[in-house]
């Protein structure tokens, strides 16, 4: 049976719930004298995920040295690890992920768990995924940095667990689910959400998100995880309880590892929540699927015209100088422009209770 995947945005959805949340309630946790203690907690909660790679260990900026007006553009690589008890686990899902704080633009590019790859210090070839569950986040940042020819900045895994279990905490979610949804290919697992409830559960909104036997394949997939992505910000958004935040963090902390140190990531998740403007943008890289022998293992093999686009689109992101307006996007959006939004500011979301 082949495992879960391809659950785009958790990492990113798990952030935005968390410092939504704190950032929403603002106010009321400074009048009690909070707002500090509540990002130290934050910080503190997301101290064991702090896992540097060795070798890729972040260069400490001098502690006198000037806050940058903006920050640069950064990629990261998002894993998603089907992970159990021990195990080192396959990465189901990898995103490269460049996000610029500066106008609030964030790039996906989902790259199949299945692409035939060089992996960087084995000496050999194979599934993409094969490189974390051999050398971990180290091995997944070279193999990618030299399959797309660009630079992997930082990391961040988180797995299956930690998405339910959050959803769970937030009391579940609305999803715009019409129709029951049957998952029953033999070579997959089953699994039935049954349409037009109030509210969906934390293995509901897994499987809502990984479902696959649907004609619009990626496609369609791509869609729903959009709508997952709405779906989220509007509940982080109206998330008053904010005694649940130390919950939301521990779950964070037994669930997910970074290189990127705690007080890093919530300046950084910070300053994209404060965007006035934030979209995002993804595509999935195409090619071709066969067998290399008569019964062996089944691959997929990049196209080599949309690998070359990926890589001139990705050195668009990463530089600083390059106006919003001038960004290159996925062919997707060349002739509708499909956004996801953030939440709206403080207050309209008073005014309204809305995203």
């Amino acid at each position: 049976m082949l495992k879960k995947r391809k659950w785009m945005y958790m990492l990113c959805v798990i952030i935005i719930v968390l410092l939504t949340s704190v950032y929403f309630n603002r106010q009321v946790l400074a009048s009690v004298g909070f707002d500090w203690f509540v990002q130290d907690r934050i910080e503190a909660g997301l101290k064991d995920s702090y896992k540097p790679v060795e070798g890729r260990e972040p260069t400490p900026a001098p502690t006198d040295a000037p806050k940058p007006e903006k920050e640069d553009p950064y990629s990261i690589l998002l894993l998603g690890v089907d992970q159990r008890t021990s195990e080192t686990g396959r990465s189901d899902t990898m995103l490269y992920t460049v996000v610029r704080p500066q106008d609030g633009n964030i790039l996906m590019i989902s790259i199949p768990r299945d692409m035939y790859v060089e992996l960087v210090g084995k000496d050999r070839s194979d599934k993409i995924n094969a490189a974390y569950a051999y050398g971990g986040a180290g091995m997944a940042m070279d193999t990618v940095e030299k399959f797309l020819n660009s630079p992997v900045n930082h990391y961040a895994t988180i797995n299956f667990q930690g998405f339910r279990d959050v959803i769970d905490t937030l009391g579940g979610i609305s999803l715009p689910i019409t129709e029951d949804i049957v998952n029953k290919d033999p070579l997959h697992e089953h699994f039935v959400i049954k349409a037009n409830q109030d509210s969906y559960d934390g293995n509901d909104a897994l499987n809502f998100v990984r479902y696959r036997e649907d004609a619009g394949g990626d496609l369609s997939r791509t869609e729903r995880q959009h709508e997952f992505l709405h779906a989220m910000i509007d509940k982080a958004t109206n998330l008053k309880q904010w005694s649940k935040i130390p919950t939301l963090i521990g779950i964070l902390g037994d669930n997910f590892s970074t290189d990127i140190p705690p007080e890093k990531l919530v300046d950084l998740a910070q300053s994209m929540l404060q965007q006035s403007n934030r979209n995002l943008y993804s595509h999935t890289m195409l090619g071709n699927g066969h067998r290399l022998v008569e019964g062996g293992p089944w691959y997929y093999f990049a196209d080599e015209d949309d690998l070359a686009e990926v890589e001139t689109m990705i050195q668009s992101w990463l530089d600083a100088d390059t106006p919003a307006a001038s960004l290159i996007l996925p062919s997707e959006y060349a002739s509708e422009q499909k956004e996801v939004q953030g939440p709206p500011s403080p207050d309209a979301s008073a005014a309204t209770g809305t995203e």
